[in-house]
């Protein structure tokens, strides 16, 4: 695979190699020194359960139970090593493939799927998680995580000295969604109002289906030179490289400091969603390449070799994956069609005359089908 442009490995920050041996950097390595056996072990856990939870969510779909699935199968690392960074007073705006940092919070996996049976638009309440719902529209969050930020910073939630009150916003997004207006207005804000922002990009390198070498020429984080914010290029299926490089930007961006970019170079496994097929655009050997560099594999690695993953945590973990597939089609096809008039509810926090309005009138239109049903 060659090192070059946009997909250049050169730079890269990686704390473990894919052979699962631990590397140095004098920069972030003092960022994992408070990783103990017990933390790895949980990153691995969490890891691995998502991806079980990730499978089962596949098999769903093509089962008919949902009507789309997005894996984040490939992407564990990323996800979970800078799900753990963040603390309370933190806020996540997330695209719609964050499953993992989605854990990371809180958010119980099954109710993810009622977006994706297309029965709701979220079934979690941001505040009580510090994670807002999915934006399917690709970058828009963005906007929203800046301006969200920006309030944190006016209302004294950034640089106060009180460790237990400061946080900061992560916003995250993929290699695509950089191509997108949103993003570059979104730096550009959080840039000259020194907004206190994390944007984490994993470049899984496809976007959608275009390579990331036809929307850039440099390395994503590059791009960050221009808006005078440091970047970062961090391998993302290193976990401990990726909360390591989480952790310093939190700690930079909550100390009043500005935003921060971060490029987590890593691999979407599956298709970018069920609609798409890979094959049509990607080589075999690459995806070898990067069978290799799986996530979960390194992490496995290296605990194998410390003597730190024994049988029993794995079957235990095993199970629980099992446990919970059971339970998440258990959930899906147990939900039913909720009435048309709940798309209503939720729409704004306080009662909004128009919408009212909008609402009775689809209620009478809705009934002239049954009075006519009824009059046959």
């Amino acid at each position: 695979m060659e090192n070059l442009g946009p997909l250049s490995e050169d730079g890269l920050v990686c704390l473990l190699n894919h052979q699962g041996e631990v590397l140095q950097d004098p920069t972030f390595s003092p960022y994992a020194s408070h990783l103990t056996p017990e933390k790895l072990r949980e990153f691995w856990h969490d890891m691995s359960v998502l991806r079980a939870w990730d499978m089962e969510a596949m098999s769903l779909q093509r089962q008919g139970e949902l009507g789309l699935w997005v894996q984040s199968y490939g992407q564990e690392a990323a996800q979970i090593g800078s799900g753990h960074a963040l603390r309370d007073p933190d806020f996540v705006f997330p695209s719609y493939r964050e499953h993992g940092v989605a854990m990371t919070r809180g958010v119980d996996l099954p109710s993810i799927l009622r977006i994706f049976r297309g029965l709701e638009h979220g079934s979690w309440d941001p505040a009580e998680h510090g994670f807002h719902l999915y934006t399917l529209v690709i970058g828009a969050h963005a906007l929203h995580a800046t301006g969200y930020a920006m309030g944190m910073d006016r209302d004294g939630l950034v640089a106060s000295g009180d460790a237990n009150k400061d946080g900061a916003v992560v916003c995250y997004f993929g290699d695509g969604a950089t191509s997108q207006g949103d993003i570059a207005e979104s730096m550009t804000f959080a840039s000259v109002n020194k907004a206190p922002i994390v944007f984490f990009c994993q470049n899984n390198q496809f976007a959608i289906s275009e390579s990331v070498t036809r929307q850039t020429n440099i390395p994503l984080a590059d791009r960050a030179k221009g808006w005078g914010m440091p970047s970062i290029r961090v391998d993302g299926n290193d976990v401990i490289a990726c909360h390591a490089v989480t952790q310093w930007a939190l700690e930079y961006a909550r100390a009043g400091n500005g935003p921060v970019f971060i490029e987590a170079l890593t691999y979407r496994m599956g298709a970018h969603t069920t609609s798409d097929d890979p094959t049509r655009y990607r080589t075999k050997a690459d995806e070898e390449y990067w069978i290799e560099r799986d996530p979960i594999a390194r992490l496995t690695a290296y605990l194998d070799s410390t003597g730190e993953l024994s049988d029993e945590f794995r079957e235990a973990v095993a199970g629980e994956g099992k446990a919970l597939g059971a339970r998440t089609r258990e959930s899906v096809r147990g939900w039913s069609k909720p009435a048309t008039l709940e798309m209503f509810d939720h729409v704004y926090a306080q009662p909004h005359s128009t919408l009212q309005a909008e609402r009775a009138w689809f209620e009478r239109y809705e009934q002239s089908f049954a009075d006519v049903e009824a009059k046959n």
